[in-house]
């Protein structure tokens, strides 16, 4: 059988002290056929150069620069110039094994599914291994979409494109949404229904770097990124899908809105929760129709609840009580 290509994605942005590692790291694939999309998002440290000199050393790299528009933009003109029949995706600060795309592609190909996963691990700045987010199986399985879905829901699941390989079909006619954090739960959410489910792997091999400065991992506590805003309206979006494709999942979708709206109002800084604004005051009242989920569903634990309860009659008072204690 012939072994078809595979375009491997890295949307780039001033990430010139770990771009080369990332790069290598794909150039040491055992996959024969395969290609490296970098796609400069107008970075301003000299990544952009680093991009052309990279290329400069292997005719596999291709190089495309564009004007600053995050990391969805870049990478949907990366899958717009991608010449593969399956696409892969690295973050420009992460790393991957030497085996990873050919495991893969072998789970592809041998279980004749569209998507598969591998596990992946996470490294601070100073090389020590973090707690797993996503705990690995203990053997490779086929999880179906609906069994993927609540998985997700449940917060158990990995939703990122980075730990996966599928056929470009899937995204022929879809974008990453721009202008948002949490774009890989927001699009994953939407292929689901149309696949049979994802081929996981167990073997941990895309590593996940820790850099400080990156969009989801500031330096000041009190930042609050708008990956709070819309981690909600995909919970939103979630149960349009479950409500459309998976009914029996809709108790286990009301505890996932519970959840978000809850982390949203325990990460949002105090003096934002007024009257004023909009989003806020749709949070607090959806939450406050949905007290009698808040006290039955099976899904929420026993400490969710409670500081659900706590917050959701007055969630600007108890925030600012509970400020004055911490002092």
């Amino acid at each position: 059988m012939s072994k078809p290509l595979i375009s491997i994605i890295i949307p780039v942005y001033n990430t010139r002290d770990c771009l080369e590692k990332c790069v290598d790291s794909c150039l040491a694939q055992t996959w024969p056929q395969l290609e490296i999309l970098l796609v400069d998002d107008g970075s301003t440290d000299g990544t952009d150069q680093l991009c052309d000199r990279l290329a400069e050393k292997d005719e596999r790299i291709r190089v495309f620069h564009k004007k600053n528009g995050g990391s969805s933009s870049a990478r949907n003109l990366g899958i717009r110039e991608a010449r593969g029949e399956y696409l892969g995706f690295v973050d420009s600060d992460d790393f991957i094994s030497p085996g990873m795309y050919e495991r893969l592609m072998e789970a592809i190909r041998e279980k004749n599914v569209e998507v598969a996963q591998i596990s992946r691990d996470e490294i601070d700045a100073s090389g020590n291994r973090l707690p797993d987010v996503c705990t690995p199986p203990k053997e490779a399985f086929f999880c179906e979409s609906e069994s993927f879905f609540q998985e997700l829901l449940l917060h158990r699941g990995d939703c990122s494109f980075c730990t996966k390989l599928l056929h470009r079909r899937l995204l022929e006619n879809r974008n990453f949404p721009e202008g948002k954090l949490n774009e890989d739960f927001y699009l994953l959410l939407q292929l689901l229904p149309e696949i049979k489910g994802i081929y996981i792997l167990p073997k941990q091999e895309y590593h996940v770097f820790y850099r400080i400065g990156s969009n989801t991992r500031k330096k000041d506590k009190n930042d609050f990124s708008r990956v709070f805003m819309d981690i909600v309206d995909n919970a939103d979006v979630a149960m349009e899908l479950v409500e459309k494709h998976y009914p029996s999942l809709r108790q286990v979708c009301i505890r996932f809105g519970l959840y978000q709206r809850l982390d949203y109002l325990l990460h949002i800084p105090i003096p934002q929760m007024n009257g004023k604004n909009e989003f806020y005051v749709r949070v607090k009242r959806w939450l406050q129709r949905h007290v009698g989920d808040i006290l039955n569903n099976p899904y929420l634990t026993k400490k969710e609840r409670i500081y659900l309860l706590l917050l959701t009659p007055a969630p600007r008072t108890v925030r600012w009580v509970h400020s004055l204690k911490m002092r």
